[in-house]
């Protein structure tokens, strides 16, 4: 079972107490799905409740960390050297549209590199956690990357852009290039859990562009300590700073990237 240092414990019981709020929330959205109410309006007062509740926790126990979160603005916190990376409610659309399948992500920043992180599932009750050189771990269970190699027995998972976003017609090329060489893939709508279901090997690969730190921090230390390969998609390093990635297994890395980096 994980050995939990003190700041994943801080972290935990965050998003468990943030968690509570947005089951209850998620229960009156279902609600509202039927209903004249407005159902957008609901759910941004759910997020920035969420995200409020954790920053509460976070900042009552590292009062000097900084912070980034998705609904709030970024503040410098008195240690420069350490932050949080927080995204309340990654896979809002699902949750708008009453669809189970949202996640709570909270990533700690150290000297610029993401060391911790906690992705948790409130629905099926699912806590992925992981500390750089303590393993990555589900529900107290050790996870691993897949240990398949060839592309044809592959289930990938990506995000498929939408509203305003730029490249639709990139994503499509890829979907084009991989489809035929793969078992499929998977859109289904939340960046943090794309990456914890590749990190516990249920997917064998996952990338996706236009994205937002607080999407993906958590899930970069996770993937890593699951052993898996993290790139940006041009396979560098700069992966917040760019929103781009690509993560899978080493053995399928190389050959993702070169079907649709």
């Amino acid at each position: 079972m994980a050995d939990y240092t003190a700041n994943l414990t801080v972290m935990t019981a965050a998003a468990r107490k943030a968690a509570r709020g947005l089951r209850r929330d998620f229960g009156e959205v279902e609600n509202l799905l039927v209903s004249v109410k407005g159902v957008s309006d609901f759910v941004s007062k759910a997020d920035i409740k969420a995200e409020q509740t954790i920053r509460e926790e976070l900042t009552r126990a590292r009062p000097a960390y900084g912070w980034l979160g998705e609904e709030s603005e970024p503040v410098e916190g008195s240690d420069p050297r350490r932050r949080w990376i927080v995204d309340p409610l990654d896979g809002t659309t699902n949750f708008l549209h009453g669809l189970p399948h949202w996640a709570i992500s909270i990533a700690m920043e150290h000297k610029g590199e993401v060391v911790a992180g906690v992705i948790y599932d409130p629905i099926k009750d699912e806590l992925f956690s992981a500390e750089k050189g303590g393993g990555a771990w589900m529900n107290g269970q050790r996870i691993r990357v897949s240990r398949r190699r060839d592309l044809s027995e592959c289930l990938f998972a990506t995000g498929i852009p939408f509203g305003a976003k730029k490249t639709l017609g990139r994503m499509t090329k890829d979907l084009i290039a991989l489809m035929p060489a793969c078992a499929g893939v998977r859109r289904l709508g939340s960046a943090a859990l794309d990456l914890a279901y590749v990190a516990a090997g249920r997917y064998d690969g996952y990338w996706e562009r236009e994205l937002q730190p607080w999407d993906i921090a958590a899930g970069l230390v996770i993937v890593r300590e699951a052993g898996g390969y993290v790139t940006d998609m041009d396979g560098g390093s700069d992966i917040l700073g760019r929103g781009d990635l690509m993560v899978a297994n080493p053995d399928v890395h190389p050959k993702l990237m070169k079907t649709v980096g």
